[in-house]
């Protein structure tokens, strides 16, 4: 069950997600869409522009700007598939490496998520069906 307290701590998460995002802009120059696809192509990873959409929750259209914006950057390179010259795959470069570091050493969670997260598991237990 969601309470009125959950719900207003959800509202609270999407205004801290929104000023985070904001800060973020402003102190390493990226969005988050952005940044989210950094962090998923930080494993060292090789993906097609499909993949990035789907794993990214983005439109195919949206996911194509991310990665213009990430490769005009120099934060991503583009690199031809081995199985096929028609399919482009893509990879983070050293310039990306460099930027998660700002990242991990500049950016800071929102207080608000970990309150949802400790209300949502603090009413865990009362929704099982015994």
């Amino acid at each position: 069950m969601i309470t009125p307290e959950c719900i207003q701590k959800l509202r609270n998460v999407y205004k801290a997600i929104g000023s985070f995002e904001t800060g973020m802009q402003r102190s390493v120059g990226l969005n988050l869409n952005e940044a989210m696809l950094l962090c998923l192509l930080s494993d060292g990873s090789l993906i097609l522009a499909g993949e990035i959409a789907e794993k990214l929750a983005l439109t195919r259209s949206n996911a194509s700007k991310v990665i213009a914006a990430l490769e005009k950057a120099e934060l991503i390179l583009r690199v031809p598939c081995s199985e096929d010259n028609r399919c482009q795959k893509f990879r983070i470069s050293d310039n990306g490496r460099k930027k998660i570091k700002e990242m991990e050493s500049t950016l800071t969670m929102p207080k608000e998520i970990p309150a949802l997260c400790r209300c949502m598991n603090s009413r865990a237990p009362s929704q099982k069906k015994e």
